[in-house]
């Protein structure tokens, strides 16, 4: 068993959180290995890179665990649907930790009254953005008439943003798709953007494909329709005073840093900003770096084992309070992911977290298991399918 420091953050009260550990970044041991990596623009935008929200992946621990790789990312929520915030339990879905910052709130819904009180909500838990999902394709979503199908309907999704902005002070965001069905061209999404724009929305998330509301399901969605970047590329074009942030497909730094410097662009249009999904889960040490080479921090880029050596004291803090852990580690399974050792710390994970009374010496034994490098390391001989479950 590797013994592992445990000694706790600061504790800070906060709507919604009574336990709320933060740390000071600069001093923290978490980083300890100094790299020199390219800056690509000393003043970023706020949303130069963001981690999409995903539900059942973006809660609170998984966020935790990510401000832990990267200081400056723009973190936010799973979805929340106004109906869950106006019903049901506020201090459940809104409750966050102080050290997630900068952190949005995801909202779904279609009537602007129900979002602006969600949007005032919002203000009120301490979030630094609330953003409107616009881009949603499940039947469910549908079903309550949002998500991606209001793109059908900009002067709709104008007056919720109008209204959401009354309610609060917060930045008000739009998340959407390029397009939906047989609503496929770059003149539809500029009508869209141009009718939202003026309604007051400044940031756009887009993500750059179409969502197929018939005949694909939500996973199918992220995959088969095509990417076409040069689309939200055009948008950027016709209004340079908007931020322009592009979703999907983006998997390594390089390539955010193409579409961010505009030599993804055949003409060098370069975007505000990039948001990446699913990779920042499987792999989330690709946000090790970010901070470095996307915003001119020159903080040493930190270790995986200082990254669990820093998560630790948040998850003894969780388990003290009921919170089984493998809702915490169900997260941090991928932090290995090509290294030796990776698989067994997974394995060891994965058999051992959801045992009941499964405490702090399971995460620990299982960083022992990374740490030692006995496990199966990814190579040549591994099939593309084996290589995921690293």
């Amino acid at each position: 068993m590797v013994m592992l420091s445990t000694t706790h953050a600061m504790r800070q009260d906060a709507p919604g959180d009574g336990l709320c550990y933060t740390c000071s970044h600069s001093s923290h041991p978490i980083y300890q290995r100094a790299v020199d990596l390219n800056q690509i623009n000393a003043t970023p935008s706020p949303h130069r890179f963001c981690v999409a929200p995903m539900l059942d992946w973006t809660d609170r621990h998984e966020r935790y665990f990510l401000r832990l790789l990267s200081r400056h990312a723009r973190l936010y929520t799973e979805m929340v649907t106004t109906g869950a915030l106006l019903h049901g339990d506020v201090k459940r879905h809104l409750q966050f930790d102080q050290a997630e910052h900068p952190l949005a709130l995801q909202l779904g819904g279609s009537e602007p009254a129900a979002l602006a009180q969600c949007a005032a909500l919002a203000e009120q838990w301490g979030y630094d953005e609330v953003n409107l999902n616009i881009g949603c394709p499940s039947d469910r979503v549908q079903s309550g008439k949002f998500g991606a199908c209001l793109m059908a309907e900009p002067q709709l999704v104008a007056d919720c943003v109008r209204a959401m902005q009354a309610a609060t002070s917060l930045p008000v965001t739009v998340k959407s798709r390029i397009g939906i069905d047989d609503l496929d061209s770059d003149a539809f999404l500029q009508t869209f953007v141009d009718t939202v724009a003026n309604a007051g929305c400044r940031t756009f998330i887009i993500h750059a494909r179409i969502a197929v509301l018939q005949g694909l399901s939500p996973k199918q969605n992220r995959d088969i329709p095509p990417l076409n970047y040069p689309r939200v590329q055009g948008i950027k074009q016709q209004h340079p005073e908007l931020d322009i942030i592009i979703n999907g497909g983006i998997t390594t730094v390089p390539q955010a840093c193409a579409l961010l410097d505009g030599s993804d662009s055949a003409d060098g249009t370069a975007l505000d900003g990039v948001m990446m999904g699913r990779e920042a889960y499987h792999n989330p040490y690709v946000l090790a770096g970010i901070d470095q080479q996307l915003f001119g921090d020159h903080r040493p880029v930190p270790t995986r084992a200082a990254i669990m050596a820093a998560y630790l004291p948040y998850v003894e803090a969780q388990l003290a309070q009921g919170t089984p852990l493998q809702h915490m580690t169900r997260h941090i399974l991928g932090l290995f992911k090509g290294q030796n050792g990776g698989r067994l710390f997974r394995r060891h994970l994965s058999e051992n977290a959801f045992r009941k009374n499964a405490g702090i010496t399971v995460l620990e034994d299982a960083l022992a298991l990374a740490e030692g490098g006995t496990g199966m390391s990814v190579d040549s001989h591994q099939t593309d399918n084996e290589k995921e479950t690293v």
